[in-house]
């Protein structure tokens, strides 16, 4: 058993359900310590995070990641234990293998190689790790990167652990990501009966020809690393329950998936001025999850490819699709930012497992990343 795998088990057995660590930060940090590194909490309400860095000079290379996971759901829905870390046919199988307890087993052990052969390396390596990165990512990395930025601390390079790769180890990595930009609209109306609807105003039937042009409009046509910014409604609710009754609200839920061809500032006006084109009368509340973010070149860019290539013998494939990571939080600092990890086909579903040779060679990866960017 390589020491990369033997350390993803022991933090799968760790149920660390968001927000909840379970130990996992102490048993990396205390792998970190062994190696010079200072380690620091830094925990907000009810989430844990810590900091650790070796060295002081610069350039800083960070590795972000987080050791919460999503819900098993019914534990008699998978084939064993979503918390017992099983083996089968070359797999690793329990919650987080994916995502991203993999990966941040991955980053010790490259670590530890990498500091054994190149003790008195250039810069410095740190850690970035949250317990909040699968909940409402509030307490976690955003403040981590808050505290450091008040106190002057940049990174120059992160790589986030996410799992990126789609068909093979490390075919796909993340140079940047889309915005999420969400909204709550009260539609209002008048509830009545509906055999006295000169009496009522239907806030469905108002807001239907609305929605209908956000549904068709083309907010911008991407660029060449983001596709165009979508929109959808993901909720409709109204009405009492009964079919009698005209409803006197309706209420829409949606969200914008967004490139940097537009800004959130911008989603916002267009949509009120459809909105108030009807006619209607309406509440909004907006919710701004990330800005997006993109590494187009650059250092980092160049030894991730180097890399994959030197490791995996083939080219990696850049791409910005998928949903919102921690990287949005990163990125404004100035920071390059990419996300490279394990296969993402089995993330957040039952029986989620990762390749067992692919951890090796993800620890490989990594390692000869920072002999690239630190020696």
């Amino acid at each position: 058993m390589s020491a990369t795998l033997e350390l993803a088990m022991e933090l799968i057995r760790r149920p660390s359900v968001t927000p909840e660590d379970a130990g996992c930060q102490a048993l990396m940090m205390e792998r970190l310590q062994a190696l010079d590194f200072r380690t620091e909490p830094m925990n907000f309400g009810d989430t844990q995070n810590f900091w650790a860095r070796r060295g002081d000079a610069a350039p800083l290379f960070c590795f972000a990641g987080h050791t919460d996971v999503v819900p098993p759901g019914p534990e008699e829905d998978w084939d064993s234990p979503p918390f017992q870390p099983d083996i089968r046919d070359g797999l690793l199988y329990g919650r987080g293998a994916a995502d991203m307890k993999g990966s941040l087993a991955a980053m010790i052990t490259a670590t530890e190689a990498f500091v054994s052969k190149h003790p008195d390396h250039h810069g410095s390596i740190a850690y970035l790790i949250t317990s909040d990165e699968e909940g409402p990512a509030t307490q976690g990395t955003v403040k981590v990167v808050e505290t450091l930025e008040q106190r002057g601390e940049k990174m120059d390079w992160c790589l986030v652990g996410e799992p990126s790769s789609t068909s093979r180890l490390a075919d796909v990595v993340k140079n940047g990501r889309r915005g999420s930009h969400g909204g709550r609209l009260l539609v209002k109306g008048v509830q009545g009966h509906v055999a006295y609807p000169h009496l009522a105003r239907n806030p469905v039937h108002e807001a239907l020809p609305a929605l209908t042009e956000l549904v068709a409009e083309e907010w911008d046509q991407g660029n060449e690393f983001f596709p165009p910014t979508t929109f959808q409604i993901s909720n409709l609710h109204a009405g009492t329950g009964a079919s009698n009754v005209i409803p006197g609200t309706l209420e829409v839920l949606f969200n914008f998936r967004f490139s940097t061809e537009t800004t959130h500032e911008e989603l916002e006006r267009r949509v009120a001025e459809i909105l108030d084109r009807h006619g209607l009368d309406y509440d909004i509340e907006w919710t701004l999850s990330g800005p997006p973010f993109l590494t187009a070149a650059g250092a980092l860019l160049d030894a991730a490819r180097q890399a994959v290539r030197d490791i995996m013998g083939y080219d990696t494939e850049l791409s910005t699709s998928g949903g919102t990571s921690d990287g949005r939080f990163i990125a404004p600092t100035g920071a390059q930012v990419l996300e490279m990890g394990p296969l993402n086909a089995t993330i957040h579903k039952v029986n989620e497992c990762v390749g067992v040779e692919d951890l090796d060679n993800l620890s490989r990866i990594y390692e000869r990343l920072l002999e690239l960017l630190l020696t």
